[in-house]
């Protein structure tokens, strides 16, 4: 398997976790970091917009939260 296989097999995990009962458009992304970690996030919707978050942005701030720096692939599905 690819990594970008991979990469997609996690996001479509991640998919399942999504929160999204406003738009019912579940996202998943899973970020490979440059020293082979993978990172996933899903989308959550709130009443109060702000404080939303993308399944991208979900998986990027994990990542640095961790202590990553550098990228090397993301992946994104949607329903």
């Amino acid at each position: 398997m690819s990594k970008r296989e991979e990469l997609l097999k996690w996001a479509r995990e991640a998919q399942k976790n999504a929160y999204a009962p406003y738009s019912n458009f579940q996202v998943g992304a899973a970020l490979l970091s440059a020293g082979g970690k993978v990172y996933t996030g899903s989308n959550v919707e709130n009443s109060s917009y702000g404080l939303s978050i993308c399944a991208e942005r979900a998986a990027v701030f994990k990542a640095v939260n961790a202590g990553e720096r550098d990228f090397a692939l993301l992946a994104v599905v949607s329903s």
